[in-house]
């Protein structure tokens, strides 16, 4: 997404400033400061350590992202209440 030149950033007192909807789904950022003295950004989205697994497995991964896509084509199949398991 570029944004036009006409938007400004201003920092408050303390020198913050505000990125709002540029900063969604980002959990962290990299600063870095380039010869001409510009500000360069760079968004991660970090994974919490209990699901890296599936990011190390690439045959997991491309199974997890074929069933969402099946899952969002409406390509499913009703297996019924799971509530008998619930003690399990």
């Amino acid at each position: 997404m570029i944004f036009p030149a006409s938007n400004t950033l201003r920092p408050d007192a303390k020198g913050r400033i505000t990125l709002g909807k540029l900063a969604e789904g980002v959990s962290s950022f990299r600063v870095m400061l380039d010869d001409c003295g510009r500000i360069i950004l760079e968004p991660f989205a970090e994974v919490p350590l209990r699901e890296k697994w599936l990011f190390d497995n690439p045959k997991v991964l491309k199974a997890v992202k074929k069933g969402l896509k099946e899952s969002a084509a409406g390509k499913t199949h009703d297996l019924g209440s799971f509530a008998k398991y619930l003690d399990d």
